[in-house]
């Protein structure tokens, strides 16, 4: 059975960030990857778009990309978007035994312990952290994740394809600019920004007045 990856998050707007990471770790993993926009994110709070024009944007992201999709699970929930009910709706799709790995950031994965029953999710999903510089795992784990995943740690990415959940890869990022923040901060300044997102997901952004972008103007050439 081939191994499911899922990489989610808001996507307010999807950026070539997120991109690299989905990249790096379909290559590293040689597995498809799966972009996971949430439709109510309960630890993030209200999005800027609506999450129809986030999926979109996810979709106009990956088109024509190798080995990238889109699953639109938790935007099509009117619950919130609960990491361990969407992995338990895709085990009742697939099965127990087939391997399905979650990408999350280093603090993402630093902050499981705050997650809605997050002791579970290491029987649902290998973790995949992505790391970059500033943010890293250098530092070490709270004590009731090291006690829970201290000891899963694998170094061969192969690993995750031999078993169907529990275990956690560090991947290592290089640094980027992008950040969801300061992309919609430079959308309503005025300020460059295209040259963060590709061209279909800028066109999209303008055509739709999102994040504060001027409507009927052709996107720049950006930074």
């Amino acid at each position: 059975m081939k191994l499911r990856v899922l990489y989610g998050g808001t996507f307010d707007p999807v950026h070539d960030g997120h991109l690299t990471v989905a990249r790096r770790a379909r290559d590293l993993l040689g597995a498809q990857v799966a972009l996971l926009p949430a439709g109510d994110p309960p630890h993030k709070g209200p999005t800027e778009a609506s999450a129809h024009d986030r999926a979109a944007m996810c979709r106009l992201a990956v088109a024509g990309e190798r080995g990238l999709s889109v699953d639109t699970r938790e935007v099509e929930r009117t619950t919130p978007s609960w990491t361990v009910d969407t992995l338990r709706a895709l085990r009742r799709e697939i099965g127990d035994e087939a391997p399905v790995a979650l990408i999350v950031g280093a603090d993402s994965f630093l902050g499981l312990p705050t997650w809605k029953e997050w002791r579970t999710l290491p029987a649902l999903a290998h973790f995949v952290v992505a790391e970059r510089p500033g943010s890293t795992l250098d530092a070490g784990m709270p004590p009731e994740l090291d006690a829970v995943l201290g000891s899963q740690f694998v170094d061969d990415p192969m690993r995750l394809h031999a078993a169907a959940a529990g275990l956690v890869l560090r991947m290592r990022q290089p640094p980027t600019p992008e950040s969801a923040t300061l992309l919609r901060q430079r959308i309503a300044a005025g300020l460059p920004w295209q040259g963060w997102v590709p061209p279909a997901v800028a066109a999209y952004i303008v055509r739709h007045g999102l994040y504060g972008a001027c409507t009927g103007t052709a996107p720049g050439p950006g930074l």
